[in-house]
């Protein structure tokens, strides 16, 4: 089972990152110049961090990501991606079984 999106949002606040935008989809959390997503809308958690795109190689030594992309209009900080006519905002999904794994995994990314 995986953390869900409240307890990732602990998971982060506990880490330094602090809430800046909060919508019916995704809590975006800044620290320093790094941004991530709490999908709200995971609610088995398994997509429940997004990271930005850019940071997916680095990512990949820490964690599997739970799959290739999760798209948001509420993705406000990470780039657009072309969905035939339309354009929507993007991230990497991340899903963690415990707490300690993604304390781990944030220190490993923006530690």
């Amino acid at each position: 089972m995986y953390l869900r999106p409240d307890e990732v949002a602990r998971v982060l606040e506990k880490q330094g990152f602090v809430m800046d935008a909060l919508t019916p989809r995704a809590y975006g959390y800044r620290r320093d110049e790094h941004y991530v997503y709490v999908n709200r809308e995971a609610r088995m958690g398994r997509t429940a961090l997004i990271i930005h795109p850019g940071l997916k190689e680095r990512s990949q030594a820490l964690a599997e990501p739970a799959s290739e992309i999760k798209t948001c209009a509420d993705y406000l900080t990470f780039p657009l991606r072309l969905a035939g006519d339309a354009q929507v905002h993007y991230g990497i999904p991340h899903g963690f079984s415990s707490r300690i794994a993604l304390e781990r995994y944030l220190a490993g990314m923006f530690g």
